[in-house]
C-alpha cells in the first residue's frame, strides 16, 4: 500500500535498496546530500550532483530531466551517515523557469526496485524558490525512514547548500559548478523525442517574438516543443495557429533489472506519442485527486485510436515471442518505426544502466565485507581473513555473474528486434548500404525524423540504435574536425580528419535533402578558402546546391546577409500574423548554411551573423551546419561558447560524446558513411536534382 506524505509527515522504508522517482514536468536538476547525525554535510564531498553523480550507496542523474530516477543501497552508506536529503533545483541559464512556483508541483516517490511504490509526496505550496529539499531518509535505531520535507529556497541552491553545513564560498562554488556541469550535460545530449499528432496536424507551432536576450535553448527544452515538418503553407515557415501546445502526460516502461525487454504490445505512452525524459511518472494529474490520468491529446478528442501494431505470433514456452518491425504505436508505418526505434534506445539505456548498477553494488558490497572481516584482528588466526576473502569474491563474482546473464538475455533481445527493424526502415532512417536507397525516389512529404549516425555503448559493441533527430532540425550540427584519437590511443592525423569531417558533411546534406520534397530543402555552402572543394564536388557537380560555394569575403558577406535578411523578414511576417505577405522571391523553403573552415576568413561580424543564424534560425527555417575544430576558435574567446553550445556536436570518426536523455551514459557516436566504391550517394543527389528541375518546370 502507497503511503501518500504530506509535509512533515514520514513512512517506514522496508527494504534498503530503493529508487527516489521524480516528475516535474519541466527540466530540473536533481541531486543528494549525506548528512551525520546531526544532519550537517561535512564537505562537498558528501554532495552527490550531475558533476559528481555517484557516491557511497546513491547514484544521481547527471543532467537536467523532466524525470530523474536516483538509487539507493542504504546498507552501503558509510557508518557516519545517518541522513540523505533528496534536493531538486531549478538549472540556472537554460531559458527555463527561475521559480518552482512557474513549474508544475515536482511529484517524488520512493520505490522499491520492481517499481512498487512505497511512498508518494507532491511539493505543493513552492513560489519564488529555485531549490528545494524534497524528502529526508533518516536512520532510527537501525531502521530507516523517509520523511516529506518540501523546504525551499529562493536564493537557490547555493543557499540550500549553505543550511546544511557547508561554509558559504564553498557552497557558492559547489552550486556554479554543478550549473556548469548541467550546461555540459545539455550541449551533448540527444534531444529526445516530442509528442507527435495524426497526419494532418504536423504543423509546426508559430515561433515566439524573440526578447533581446533570447537564446536557442537546450536540447532537453527543444525536445520538449513539437516541431515537426508543416504539410501545409510555405514549407520552411511556421504556420501561425497551430493546434499542437506541445504538452501530454506520457507513461513510463522502462524495464527493470533481470527482466526481458521484448515488447508484444506496445507500452511506451499513449498512442501516436513516444515516450520522452520528460514524460510524467503515472499519478494523478491533480494531487490528491485520486483519479485516473486521461492520457488523451486535446487534438485528438474526436480521433479514432490509431490501429494497433502488428502482433507477434504467440512464444512458446519459456521462450521470447519474436520480434515484428513496427510493433510501436503510430499513425503510419513511419510513426511506428520511429517510436520502435526510440523505444530500443531506451531499453538498452536502461538495462545497461541496470547492470551497472548491479555491478557498483557488488563492488561495494564485496570492499565492505572485506573490511569488515579484516578489521578484526581474530580474523588473522587460522586463515580466517582468507576464507573472508574468498567468501565475498565468490559473493561478488556471483552478482555480477548474475547481472551479465540478465544483460546478455536482454542484449539478446534487442538484437533480433534489430535484425527485423533495420531492413525494415524508410529511406529516412536507413543507412547508406541498406538497399531501399537503389530505388530512392524524391519523397512526396517530409519525414518525421532523419537518421544522423548510430550509437553503441561498451557493453553491446555489436548493437546499433539509429540516431534519429525530429525534422525541422531543432538544432544547427557541427562537424568537430578537431583532434580525435583513434581507438589504439593515438592521434589521427588532422588533415585526415578535416577531410573526413567534409566528406560526413556532404553525406548529411546529401541526406537531408533526400528526405525532403523537390524545391522545399536548399543548401547554401560557405568555403571561404575553397579547402572543401574536392569533397563539395558531389553537391556541386550534381546541381543541387543554392549556388556555387562562396569564396572569400565578399562571398562570405554575401551569403550570411541574405539569410540573416530571411531570419528578419520571416520573423516579422510570423509576428505581425502576416506569412503571406512576404516578398514573392523569397525562398521558402527550409535552409542549410554549410560553413566550412571556421573560423578563418571570417571577421568578427561575420561571426555575430553565425551566432545570430544558430540562435534564431532554426525557428524560421534556417539551419546551420559548420565544420570545425573548436580549438581554432580559441583566439575568439568565451564569446563563441554560446555558439558551440547550441550545436548538436557530431564527429567523422567513432567518438564517445553524446548522452542518452535518461540516465546519461556516455555513447559512442558513429557516423553514417556511404559504402567505400559505392556510387549510392551520386545516384541520389542525380534523383534529386532531377526532381528539383521536374519541380522548377
Amino acid at each position: 500500500m502507497t503511503a501518500e506524505l504530506v509535509r512533515g509527515q514520514n513512512h517506514p522504508l522496508p527494504q534498503a535498496r530503493l529508487e527516489v522517482r521524480i516528475s516535474a514536468g519541466k527540466p530540473i536538476v536533481a541531486g543528494a546530500t549525506l548528512g551525520d547525525e546531526q544532519g550537517r554535510v561535512r564537505g562537498v564531498e558528501w554532495v552527490a550532483h550531475p558533476g559528481a553523480p555517484t557516491l557511497s550507496g546513491l547514484e544521481v542523474s547527471k543532467q537536467a530531466a523532466a524525470d530523474h530516477r536516483l538509487a539507493f543501497d542504504l546498507d552501503a552508506l558509510p557508518g557516519t551517515v545517518h541522513r540523505v536529503h533528496v534536493l531538486l533545483a531549478l538549472p540556472t541559464g537554460s531559458g527555463g523557469p527561475v521559480r518552482f512556483g512557474a513549474v508544475a508541483a515536482p511529484f517524488v516517490a520512493v520505490t522499491g526496485l520492481d517499481g512498487a511504490e512505497i511512498a508518494s509526496y507532491t511539493i505543493t505550496g513552492l513560489n519564488t524558490e529555485s531549490a528545494v529539499v524534497a524528502l529526508e531518509l533518516y536512520r532510527r535505531q537501525d531502521a530507516w525512514k523517509v520523511r516529506a520535507v518540501g523546504q525551499g529556497y529562493a536564493d537557490g541552491l547555493a543557499e540550500l547548500l549553505a543550511d546544511q553545513g557547508l561554509p558559504q564560498e564553498q557552497a557558492q562554488q559547489l552550486a556554479t559548478g554543478v550549473n556548469e556541469a548541467v550546461a555540459q550535460g545539455l550541449a551533448r545530449s540527444v534531444a529526445a523525442p516530442p509528442p507527435c499528432l495524426p497526419d494532418g496536424e504536423r504543423t509546426r507551432p508559430a515561433a515566439p517574438a524573440p526578447g533581446p536576450d533570447q537564446t536557442h535553448a537546450g536540447p532537453v527544452a527543444q525536445g520538449a516543443a513539437d516541431h515537426a515538418q508543416p504539410h501545409q503553407g510555405n514549407p520552411g515557415i511556421p504556420q501561425p495557429g497551430s493546434p499542437y501546445d506541445g504538452a501530454g502526460p506520457q507513461s513510463d516502461a522502462a524495464p527493470q533489472s533481470g527482466h526481458a525487454v521484448g515488447r508484444s504490445e506496445p507500452q511506451r505512452g499513449h498512442p501516436g506519442t513516444p515516450v520522452r525524459p520528460d514524460s510524467a511518472t503515472a499519478r494523478p494529474a491533480t494531487p490528491g485527486a485520486g483519479g485516473p490520468i486521461d492520457y488523451s491529446h486535446p487534438a485528438r478528442q474526436n480521433v479514432a485510436p490509431p490501429p494497433p501494431p502488428p502482433s507477434a505470433p504467440p512464444a512458446a514456452p519459456g521462450h521470447s515471442a519474436q520480434p515484428v518491425a513496427g510493433d510501436a504505436t503510430g499513425w503510419t508505418m513511419e510513426e511506428r518505426l520511429y517510436n520502435q526505434v526510440w523505444g530500443m534506445f531506451e531499453d538498452l539505456a536502461r538495462t545497461t544502466a541496470a547492470y551497472r548498477s548491479a555491478v557498483d553494488f557488488a563492488d561495494s558490497r564485496r570492499e565492505q565485507e572485506l573490511d569488515k572481516a579484516l578489521s578484526d584482528p581474530r580474523s588473522r588466526i587460522d586463515g580466517q581473513g582468507d576464507a573472508a576473502r574468498e567468501a565475498a569474491e565468490a559473493k561478488h563474482d556471483r552478482l555480477v555473474d548474475q547481472a551479465r546473464a540478465a544483460l546478455d538475455r536482454d542484449l539478446a533481445q534487442l538484437m533480433a528486434e534489430s535484425d527485423v527493424v533495420e531492413p525494415a526502415l524508410p529511406p529516412a532512417y536507413a543507412r547508406w548500404d541498406n538497399p531501399v536507397w537503389h530505388g530512392y525516389r524524391a519523397p512526396m512529404e517530409t519525414p518525421m525524423a532523419v537518421r544522423l549516425g548510430d550509437l553503441h555503448l561498451p557493453e553491446s559493441e555489436g548493437l546499433r540504435i539509429p540516431m534519429l533527430v525530429r525534422l525541422p532540425l531543432e538544432r544547427g550540427l557541427w562537424i568537430d574536425s578537431g583532434r580525435a584519437e583513434s581507438r589504439d590511443g593515438s592521434l589521427a592525423d588532422a588533415d585526415e580528419l578535416r577531410r573526413l569531417s567534409m566528406d560526413t558533411a556532404v553525406a548529411h546534406a546529401a541526406r537531408l535533402l533526400a528526405v525532403h520534397p523537390a524545391g522545399e530543402f536548399t543548401v547554401h555552402v560557405i568555403d571561404p578558402a575553397g579547402a572543401g572543394a574536392s569533397a563539395l564536388a558531389p553537391l556541386a557537380q550534381s546541381g543541387v546546391l543554392a549556388g556555387p560555394p562562396a569564396v572569400g569575403a565578399a562571398g562570405v558577406t554575401d551569403v550570411l546577409a541574405r539569410l540573416i535578411q530571411r531570419v528578419d523578414l520571416v520573423q516579422m511576417a510570423v509576428r505581425g500574423g502576416a506569412a503571406d505577405s512576404l516578398p514573392p522571391d523569397l525562398d521558402t523553403a527550409e535552409q542549410l548554411l554549410i560553413v566550412n573552415d571556421f573560423p578563418h576568413g571570417f571577421d568578427d561580424r561575420a561571426v555575430t551573423q553565425l551566432r545570430y543564424l544558430a540562435d534564431e534560425g532554426p525557428a524560421v527555417g534556417v539551419h546551420l551546419m559548420m565544420v570545425a575544430d573548436r580549438e581554432d576558435a580559441a583566439a575568439y574567446g568565451p564569446l563563441l561558447d554560446p555558439l558551440w553550445r547550441s550545436l548538436l556536436r557530431l564527429t567523422p570518426v567513432p567518438d564517445e560524446h553524446l548522452a542518452d536523455p535518461w540516465v546519461g551514459h556516455a555513447w559512442t557516436y558513429e557516423p553514417v558513411t556511404v559504402p567505400p566504391g559505392s556510387q549510392v550517394l551520386h545516384q541520389v543527389l542525380a534523383q534529386i536534382a532531377a526532381a528539383r528541375r521536374s519541380w522548377n518546370r
